[in-house]
């Protein structure tokens, strides 16, 4: 394994077989980072004890295990919110014992979409759904226990090679059917595991090294389009005819729980950490629809 001046933090992965943990463990082995990566079957974040044993030891913790089911969430607030709210407490407390430094994965369903430009770090929090309140209250927690060791990561619109994801589904969906319609009347920020992913390990070596500010950090990628435009994009990147991806509104497709209007997120705290945002949307995407050529 390769050795490095950075790699000397021990890593803790939590949620490890999920699409964002399973990347991270990867990117971290490939790195030569001495890490632990624990599955939900191996570590209950609900349990004090349990968490204060397996965070002991470690000098960064990445918390990517949630409740992910949005619309499940509406009709299950309370066990949502076990997961993403207590859970994170127990983590929390564990690492403000241990001395550890959290990153704790959250949402943008912390924001009620409302807003016109991209919403910066410290913009007011209104979720709209279950399950924006149940990582709220996971964020919460980060802030008021580890002050200067918490750091609070939002991502958005997340796809990757390791889960169901919107991009894997609607071209699965091309071969399947003509015309696909899709919500026109979304924005957001597409983003890659893998790319964020890089970027929560840039951010844990800052933080362990003492260069980054503990806080909130916008992880998305950068620049904005609608899940209309994702859709073209992903089929113009596998030499599909965009044109068979037709505009649609959100009302044709009316779910549990209400999704925000506009999930653009800001991205300026990362230049207090000394890092540079992520790259743009379409990078991403192109990088993921394109075969790994070292392999």
């Amino acid at each position: 394994m390769s050795s490095s001046v950075h790699n000397d933090a021990r890593w803790l992965v939590v949620g490890a077989r999920g699409m964002l943990g399973q990347d991270l463990g990867a990117l971290l082995a490939a790195e030569g980072v001495e890490y632990t990566a624990l599955t939900r079957a191996e570590l209950d974040l609900t349990d004090p004890e349990a968490v204060k044993a397996a965070v002991s030891g470690y000098d960064v913790v990445a918390n990517a295990a949630a409740w992910t089911d949005v619309d499940g969430a509406e009709a299950n607030e309370a066990a949502a919110s076990a997961i993403n709210g207590a859970a994170v407490r127990n983590l929390a407390a564990a690492c403000s014992d241990s001395g550890a430094r959290l990153l704790q994965i959250s949402t943008d369903y912390v924001f009620p979409g409302d807003a016109a430009e991209p919403i910066a770090e410290d913009a007011p929090t209104a979720p709209i759904n279950a399950y924006g309140r149940s990582k709220l209250i996971g964020e919460q927690a980060v802030l008021e226990l580890l002050p200067d060791s918490g750091y609070v990561v939002r991502t958005a619109w997340l796809y990757g090679k390791h889960g169901k994801n919107f991009v894997a589904t609607i071209l699965n969906a091309a071969g399947q059917r003509e015309f696909l319609d899709v919500v026109e009347d979304q924005q957001g920020q597409p983003t890659s595991t893998l790319a964020l992913a890089r970027q929560l390990l840039a951010l844990g070596r800052a933080a362990y090294a003492g260069r980054a500010p503990a806080g909130v950090y916008h992880g998305t990628c950068s620049g904005r389009t609608t899940w209309f435009g994702l859709a073209r994009a992903a089929f113009e990147l596998t030499g599909l005819d965009p044109e068979r991806v037709r505009p649609t509104t959100s009302d044709k497709f009316v779910r549990p729980a209400p999704r925000p209007a506009f999930s653009v997120l800001g991205h300026d705290r990362w230049a207090a950490a000394g890092l540079e945002p992520m790259p743009d949307w379409r990078e991403a995407l192109g990088e993921y629809l394109t075969p790994a050529a070292e392999a």
